[in-house]
């Protein structure tokens, strides 16, 4: 029966390059998937699908419409998938993040690994399962490498993904870092997105000491060509904040050339964001040196200290 593979809502570039990978694979291996996503590509992603010739998947909100399981890649977390993700059976997940608010009634395959991409995990069963891996797909691997480790340059990469990257960009026929910097900077054009878009497109929501964190981050090269809109930024995210019962929303704006972010914090408690980081919180903002990974270097100490 016909399976429908995703990764998390508002996604990234290795979100929908993993489900494209992961259908192709499933396919190969004598079952009926399709990838789709949970919502529409962002600017980067697209140059990576024109760039490969890959089509734009299909975007869905339910899966219990049309099938009866599923398969999840780049995330495990209820929040973060489909919106009736209770009413369908999870067969298969990959993913290289904390597992949390997951559970199934029934048993199932599940893949996780602390690696730095996703991608580099689906590359792996393609080798365990001696599937080749073509061209487009292999530029959807390495597209989806880059973009997670920020060109190999964020603390989550591993060997085993800069070894991916040589061996994927060999197969694409690219120089991956030539092609990786036009790639991120093709996601730093933010002049025609509103605040609303920069602010939900990369958000994810997390479950800490009883409260709801959101948590986005947007790529630049440039801090102030984001800052510059600091107040209007505000004013959408305490919006949002109000909508979706947000108890505390951290935006993450990431210098992809120096490897920085500058943190602005809206909402409560912001105690709690000081003593995670020890730092000051100054004028709604603080400056975190050498951070890039929400997942490594954010997640983990706001956790902590909750």
């Amino acid at each position: 029966m016909k399976e429908l593979v995703f990764g998390h809502k508002n996604p990234d570039t290795d979100t929908i390059a993993c489900a494209k990978e992961y259908a192709y694979l499933q396919n190969k291996l004598g079952g009926d998937v399709e990838a789709v996503a949970l919502g529409e590509p962002n600017d980067e992603t697209k140059f990576v699908l024109d760039y490969f010739n890959e089509p734009v998947p299909r975007v869905i909100t339910k899966a219990a419409p049309e099938v009866d399981a599923v398969m999840l890649v780049d995330h495990n977390e209820a929040q973060q998938s489909v919106d009736d993700l209770a009413d369908v059976t999870v067969t298969h997940v990959v993913d290289h993040h904390r597992i949390a608010n997951f559970e199934t009634q029934g048993p199932l395959y599940f893949h996780a690994e602390p690696l730095g991409c996703c991608s580099t995990i689906i590359y792996k069963e393609y080798k365990q399962h001696g599937i080749d891996v073509p061209k487009n797909i292999a530029g959807l691997m390495l597209s989806g490498i880059i973009s997670d480790t920020l060109l190999l340059k964020s603390p989550t990469t591993t060997d085993e993904d800069r070894q991916a990257v040589k061996e994927l960009a060999a197969i694409a026929g690219v120089d991956y870092e030539e092609y990786g910097l036009a790639m991120l900077k093709a996601g730093t054009n933010l002049d025609d997105k509103s605040e609303e878009q920069l602010i939900s497109a990369d958000a994810k929501s997390f479950s800490m000491g009883g409260k709801t964190i959101r948590i986005d981050q947007i790529n630049t090269v440039d801090l102030n060509d984001v800052f510059k809109r600091e107040d209007a930024f505000r004013a959408a995210i305490e919006k949002q904040n109000a909508a979706g019962g947000y108890d505390l929303f951290l935006l993450m704006v990431t210098d992809i050339l120096n490897s920085d972010t500058r943190l602005m914090v809206v909402g409560e408690p912001q105690d709690v964001v000081e003593k995670a980081f020890g730092k000051k919180i100054t004028d709604g903002k603080m400056d975190l040196p050498g951070v890039v990974s929400r997942k490594k270097q954010v997640v983990p100490p706001l956790e902590k200290t909750f």
